[in-house]
């Protein structure tokens, strides 16, 4: 066992990669509580799908990835914010549209190139294993700028989840905390586009807030559980991909194994909480008094 955890990471590149897994980690574990608390699942998927444009572009013009997704990014979640305040528009539906146009966009884009199958696969389901020192810092960069945007309004957020007409009656801005959450996620997609791709960064988004949300309800344990859970899993999938495809000759993907990982952790801890729960004995209600006759 401590083979299979400690050898995968001598080599260089593999130690860069647990790097970048451990930065998504942190970054996507908090995000990903809020995400929770909001309800914003559908919103965070259509941002991963709404950034494809910029990525797209930014490859097939040979400049940063990086650069592109955040354009775009930011772009997506200005868009998104705006569309779901129309009140003459449902917003599913909004975001139904902007997710088939934005999406769409991108593929045509891509399909422009000879390569087009290969490039498809890498932009939408990443290549972990090849990233650098530049995109190592460009993760740590975000990732503290979320950090402090969330150190700072975290009060207000957590308000405005649970009751937006009291954070308005209090003088809040309720569409601007919409967008700040927004922004969020798609910075969190932005920093995973090149290790998981803009498909596979949902499961960053999703899955280990609602991991943490089967053990405790507290915020606090919801952002530690949600970390811890996610930095584990990103462990755990990187080592099991390398075991898979040096040892056993079985290609597989380095980002669709941690989100694998990320699935089996959560059927594991929603079954566990299950059986725990039906062990519980069931309160007894309180017998009344006699009436006196």
């Amino acid at each position: 066992m401590v083979r299979l955890l400690v050898e995968p990471f001598r080599d260089a590149y593999m130690q860069r990669a647990l790097i970048e897994v451990l930065l998504l980690s942190g970054l996507a574990g908090i995000v990903s509580v809020y995400v929770l608390l909001r309800r914003l699942a559908f919103v965070g998927d259509a941002l991963t799908h709404t950034i494809f444009p910029g990525v797209a572009i930014a490859f097939v013009a040979g400049q940063s990835l990086f650069l592109g997704a955040l354009v775009a990014g930011l772009l997506s979640a200005v868009l998104l914010t705006w569309a779901s305040r129309i009140p003459t528009v449902d917003q599913d539906a909004a975001l139904g549209v902007l997710v088939g146009a934005f999406f769409s966009l991108g593929v045509v884009i891509v399909s422009t190139r000879q390569s087009y199958t290969a490039d498809l696969t890498a932009l939408l389901f990443g290549r972990i294993l090849t990233v650098d020192t530049a995109e190592i810092i460009q993760t740590a960069v975000i990732t503290a700028a979320v950090l402090v945007v969330l150190a700072l309004l975290h009060k207000e957020l957590v308000l405005r989840a649970f009751d937006p007409v009291a954070a308005e009656a209090m003088g809040y801005r309720v569409m601007a905390l919409d967008l700040v959450v927004n922004g969020l996620v798609a910075l969190v997609v932005v920093a995973g586009v090149r290790a998981v791709g803009t498909v596979l960064v949902i499961a960053l988004l999703v899955v280990p807030g609602a991991i943490a949300r089967l053990v405790t309800d507290r915020i606090g344990g919801l952002l530690v559980v949600s970390v811890g859970a996610a930095a584990l899993c990103g462990y755990v999938g990187l080592a099991a991909s390398y075991e898979a495809s040096l040892n056993h000759r079985v290609r597989v993907g380095s980002g669709a194994t941690i989100v694998v990982a990320l699935t089996v952790a959560f059927l594991g801890a929603a079954t566990v909480t299950t059986l725990v729960r039906r062990r519980r004995p069931a309160p007894t209600t309180p017998q009344a008094d006699p009436v006196p006759a």
